[in-house]
């Protein structure tokens, strides 16, 4: 069940991206173009996701357990470490270069042609490079 759960979110976070124009790298990198052409359309696109977020949350506060039985994750920690900043930067870097992020990555995988697979293959690379960097980072203190 919880499989099937999973599958169905994924499908509608995926519709959800291809409807608002996310899995187009153009409309992407317009929004980062400040100083060019730039394009609003992402403001909305993040704006019509913070309310139904917001009204989620107010709504696990009320709750014990998730409808599938398990518990919900707990609040993040607020504080702004090294991994954290780190990370951002380098999301941020793939995303203005790229135009995309994991989620359209992997949505725009059947019409992104060789550029959204390159894309993928170096999200890949990063997440696999990952572990190793950090547990360096940690150890150079």
């Amino acid at each position: 069940m919880r499989n099937l759960f999973a599958f169905l979110a994924g499908g509608l976070f995926g519709l959800g991206l291809m409807v608002s124009g996310m899995t187009d790298t153009n409309r992407v990198q317009g929004w980062l173009d400040v100083f060019g052409a730039w394009d609003p359309t992402l403001a909305f696109v993040l704006g019509g996701a913070i309310l139904p977020m917001m009204l989620a949350w107010a709504y696990t506060r009320t709750r014990a357990r998730a409808f599938l039985g398990t518990g919900f994750p707990g609040k993040p920690e607020p504080h702004i470490g090294r991994n954290l900043a780190v990370g951002s930067f380098l999301f941020g870097a793939g995303w203005a270069l790229a135009g995309l992020c994991p989620g359209p990555a992997i949505a725009s995988l059947s019409y992104g042609g060789l550029g959204g697979l390159v894309f993928l293959a170096a999200m890949i690379a990063g997440m696999l490079a990952a572990v190793p960097i950090k547990s360096r980072m940690t150890a150079l203190g």
